[in-house]
């Protein structure tokens, strides 16, 4: 065994000392037509930096907010979705923190009463999820650092979990599900490259299951990819930090893809560092049960519903029932076409393989080239039997030969129909109709 090895092994035998205790706070901008809470245009991204501003989201003195409507809805939606209760009054409150891309040096979020409290996800425990604004945008380069405030002041549904996660692979499943359930509710796009989806992890590891006296936040990841590799370094840092006597501090941190490491960014702030009082301008918000009753008849079919669905009409396979599941749009093209033809399977493998549903917008257009190449390939193998048969009544010898255990002249009979058939023949269907026709004919 080798140094690297003995290496690997100590550090696994280290890691295993300890469990992963995780938890997630899950950022996902609604796509609502306008912010939070003014007029302004919520869609920012690619647009000319500070030109989609207003008194209101800039929190200038006398502006006074009006909470928009359709992203409480989305969020209820999501919560009923998720099985959480919700709140029959809610409120916002104002969140106090200076950083330079908070114009009002306060965020309009919410902390008693949020609109969803409980749920869960593929077994996972919400906490709760609520609604809040978001801040501005930081652009760095060496010499200075610019804001622009378009991001400002749009909806942001926050859910946050229950630190039920002791595995880098459960918390990976879990996000990747939820994308795919706001995208089905057509919450958001939930695009993680636009920043409609972000993604925040708090990380503690326990010698036992309990919830130790500190947690590090891993702040603003923006793609799966780097989750993942930022929380297994974050369990690399915090195992070699124990094992070494340290004391871990609470504390927000980074993840530099460069380096491969974390970083820290500033200490975490408990909740009564945020000064937390209800916001004055925005009156407490009475959820009807009309409402809600009307937002749970919305509720589609969900992507695990779908997909036991698919594996139970359609027969295919898991892997195919996966990808087709993970684009909705694409899901139903597959059903369309399969409501016109009975080929299940080979119109999954069109999709998925030969991504037929780009080169034929129309279902329709999909089933009949299917029953094109149904022809074509049924010509084909017709021209391909009567080929061998006769080169199976023109080489008794050889057909004997065969029965008698001699296989390799196969290949001799192989080439003789190829002849018949002038090098066109598919050489597969070709062996196989010959083996075919020798056990039932000869």
């Amino acid at each position: 065994m080798n140094y690297q090895q003995i290496t690997n092994q100590k550090q696994l035998f280290n890691m295993q000392k300890y469990t992963p205790i995780i938890g997630l706070e899950i950022h996902i901008e609604p796509n609502t037509k306008s912010k939070m809470f003014c007029g302004c245009q919520e869609d920012h991204f690619g647009a000319k930096p500070n030109t989609q501003t207003c008194p209101i989201c800039l929190g200038l003195p006398g502006a006074l907010p009006i909470a928009n409507s359709e992203a409480i809805k989305k969020t209820m939606q999501l919560g009923l979705t998720l099985g959480s209760n919700i709140s029959k009054i809610s409120k916002f409150y104002r969140k106090h923190y200076f950083y330079p891309d908070l114009a009002k040096s306060y965020q309009i979020s919410q902390k008693d009463n949020p609109f969803c409290i409980g749920g869960s996800l593929m077994g996972k425990k919400i906490n709760h999820i609520h609604l809040e604004e978001d801040a501005g945008k930081l652009i760095h380069s060496k010499d200075e650092s610019l804001i622009d405030f378009n991001r400002s002041g749009c909806a942001l549904i926050e859910m946050v979990t229950e630190p039920v996660f002791h595995d880098i692979s459960e918390v990976m499943s879990f996000v990747k599900e939820l994308q795919l359930v706001v995208r089905y509710l057509d919450i958001s796009n939930a695009d993680m490259e636009k920043g409609t989806m972000r993604l925040e992890a708090n990380i503690s590891l326990s010698t036992s299951e309990k919830l130790p006296n500190y947690k590090v936040e891993l702040k603003n990841i923006n793609s799966f990819k780097f989750l993942e590799k930022a929380i297994k370094t974050e369990i690399e840092r915090q195992t070699n930090a124990l094992n070494s006597g340290q004391k871990l501090a609470q504390e927000t941190r980074g993840y530099d893809e460069k380096t491969k490491t974390t970083f820290s960014q500033r200490t975490k702030a408990d909740s009564d560092d945020y000064r937390y009082f209800p916001e004055p301008d925005i009156a407490p918000i009475e959820i009807p049960g009309s409402m809600i009753l009307d937002l749970r008849s919305r509720i589609p079919e969900l992507p695990e519903q779908k997909r036991k669905r698919f594996a139970e009409k359609y027969k295919l396979s898991s892997d195919y029932i996966n990808i087709l599941v993970s684009d909705l749009e694409r899901a139903n093209y597959f059903e369309k076409a399969c409501s016109l033809s009975k080929e299940y399977k080979t119109i999954a493998n069109l999709i998925i393989n030969k991504n037929f549903d780009k080169e034929y917008p129309e279902p329709a257009g999909l089933v009949k080239k299917i029953y094109d190449l149904g022809s074509k390939m049924y010509e084909s193998a017709k021209v391909t039997k009567n080929a061998v048969e006769k080169v199976l009544i023109d080489n008794p010898d050889i057909v004997t030969s065969y029965k008698n255990g001699k296989g390799q002249v196969i290949g001799f009979l192989i080439g003789q129909v190829q002849k018949k058939l002038k090098g066109k023949g598919n050489p597969k269907l070709v062996n196989d109709k010959i083996v075919e026709l020798i056990r039932k004919n000869f």
